[in-house]
């Protein structure tokens, strides 16, 4: 076989590794998971609680529940085991610095939202909470996060790692245009590269 023959089969052969690699990482398995986990609630047991919830299960049915601020949501990882309950506990719009040295861009804005994430898989987790956050307003233009020190509060880690069972609390900044009306805020594990990405509805 002569080198030029080798070449074309060996270019041939990368070209179909290189597709069924692009094939694989654009998955059909992404998915957007905005339904929120059940709220525990006192009296559980009693009749009238459960004619309750019995109402307004025909109710949700009726019109299914989105996440909104307060709500968590169950979101699994790349990896077997790898999972996570996260809240978006609290959000601050025109969210202020809490130093005299950075501040948003001239006609941008600071809009912070408070994290809380419980390891609920058996492995580890590790990574960099901040790289897979983004916000999209109501005209579905999005924006990432932005290293930023707000009043409301300490920053999530960039750097988290929970054993099983263990949460972390903190916030996160974007930075949008004033102009902007901000309509949901997305978080994905693996920064990101998870299959599974969480949506909460901001009103």
């Amino acid at each position: 076989m002569s080198n030029y023959s080798r070449i074309r089969l060996t270019a041939a052969a990368a070209a179909v590794i290189g597709a069924l690699t692009v094939t694989a990482c654009a998955g059909s398995g992404d998915s957007v998971v905005d339904k929120p986990k059940a709220k525990a609630s006192a009296n559980a047991d009693s009749g009238q609680q459960k004619a309750k919830e019995a109402k307004e299960a025909a109710k949700k049915e009726a019109a299914p529940e989105v996440a909104e601020t307060g709500d968590t949501l169950a979101l699994k990882g790349m990896e077997d085991g790898s999972k996570l309950d996260v809240t978006v506990v609290k959000v601050v719009d025109n969210a202020k610095s809490s130093d005299e040295f950075t501040a948003p861009e001239s006609g941008n804005r600071w809009l912070a939202v408070q994290f809380q994430l419980v390891n609920t898989g058996t492995k580890a987790y590790t990574d960099s909470p901040q790289n897979g956050a983004q916000v999209a307003d109501d005209q579905g233009q999005q924006f990432q996060t932005t290293f930023a020190e707000v009043t409301a509060g300490p920053s999530m880690s960039s750097a988290v790692r929970l054993k099983p069972g263990a949460k972390a609390l903190g916030w996160i900044v974007f930075e949008v245009p004033k102009a902007s009306k901000v309509a949901t805020v997305q978080f994905a594990m693996d920064s990101g590269f998870a299959e599974q990405t969480g949506e909460w509805k901001l009103t």
